[in-house]
């Protein structure tokens, strides 16, 4: 079999991750059939026209993938054959619920996945985990760097990630990306995005906690895109299933984001002015940071429903929430040499650039769910 060939399965492939790997695979003509298992409707998935039709031209199957009957459904093809490989982007992606959710649907669906993976002898199951694994410190962490998950979905990943490479059978490839940003993201870089905007309409500067160089590191989507499919082939290409190891790879762009990347950017989209709160205030928040998270979304919130209400915007998935996880001083900073040092892969996208956060807008204003004006 030619890995051009394959039939793929992808797991969670309506959200943000998955719709653009599914889009790239179409797109490039890369596999024979792709089935695509998600709980949410592609029609309730706030599609732009360009995703719509890369759907139309796949398999998709509506399914609830923490129950063991059903994901045994989402493998069945009618021919009787199985899938090639398979991809679980499916996970839960919001913050702050009970701990029972993120067990359910983040550890429980992805070790039930993949324990039919291997009774199935699908020959790579790709496991979508993330960088937040790892000690929050300044320094890069590389693959084998401390491990000190610090959110409750970061730590539910890991603890999926060290039983499935316990699973016999199981051929696994895990990916451990950065603050994945692009066209339809609608957590990560996107908050403070929004955020911006609502600054531009309040006219104020926009200040933020801790320091500018914080480090939020970054990858776009279309590098992660381009990584699950340049590894699958190069998993086969290499028969590392015979090494009997499981490869662990970051994915993290060339810039060592911080925050001073995103405000500079920010400053010359809505023409607004940034700055930090500085060490005093910091530490206070250190010390409240449920009351000043409260604060932070109550400035925020009213303003921006305020702004999509002038603009007619009857529904939209855009928030500038932030979560007390997210608001911590945590540095997410990460090295993503190693892809490249040991399989060749070259990064599309090594920097963020204004151009590339004006896309997210500009795709978002597209399906009417962005205000049309950059400021009032």
């Amino acid at each position: 079999m030619t890995i051009e060939k394959a039939n793929v399965l992808v797991l969670g492939g309506v959200g943000f991750i998955g719709r653009h790997f599914v889009h790239y695979l179409v797109s490039n003509n890369l596999v024979q059939s792709v089935r695509v298992a998600d709980k949410m409707l592609p029609q309730t998935a706030y599609f732009t026209e360009t995703f719509k039709e890369t759907f139309s031209k796949v398999e998709f199957k509506q399914t609830n993938l923490i129950n063991k009957a059903s994901i045994a459904a989402c493998f069945d093809r009618e021919d009787g054959k199985e899938f090639d490989f398979v991809f679980n982007f499916a996970a839960e992606t919001k913050y702050s619920q009970v701990p029972e959710i993120y067990q359910e649907r983040i550890f429980n669906l992805s070790v039930n996945c993949a324990k039919e993976a291997a009774e199935r002898h699908i020959k790579l199951f790709v496991e979508m985990s993330t960088a937040e694994v790892y000690d929050s410190k300044q320094e890069p962490s590389t693959e084998t760097s401390k491990i000190n998950p610090w959110t409750i979905i970061a730590k539910h990943k890991y603890k999926a990630e060290e039983v499935l490479k316990k699973i016999e059978g199981l051929n696994l490839l895990i990916l451990r990306p950065a603050i994945v940003y692009g066209p339809a993201a609608v957590l990560g870089i996107t908050p403070r995005l929004i955020t911006g905007r609502v600054y531009a309409h309040l006219k104020e500067e926009m200040k933020y906690l801790w320091s500018k160089d914080l480090k939020i590191n970054t990858v776009h989507v279309q590098d992660v895109t381009r990584a699950c499919w340049y590894l699958t082939q190069w998993y086969m290409d290499n028969n590392i299933a015979a090494t009997g190891t499981v490869p662990v790879f970051n994915l993290v762009d060339k810039q060592e984001t911080d925050q001073e990347t995103i405000n500079v950017h920010m400053q010359e989209i809505y023409n607004v002015k940034t700055s930090y709160h500085g060490t005093v205030v910091s530490a206070f928040a250190k010390l409240n940071l449920d009351s000043v998270m409260d604060s932070v979304n109550e400035k925020h919130l009213g303003p921006w429903a305020e702004i999509v209400r002038k603009n007619g915007i009857t529904a939209t998935p855009l928030s500038p929430y932030l979560d007390v996880e997210l608001l911590d001083n945590h540095s997410l900073s990460v090295d993503g040499s190693k892809i490249e040092r040991e399989t060749g892969f070259k990064y599309s996208v090594p920097v963020v650039t204004k151009e590339k956060l004006i896309e997210i807008i500009d795709q978002f204003k597209e399906i009417g769910v962005w205000p049309k004006q950059d400021s009032d």
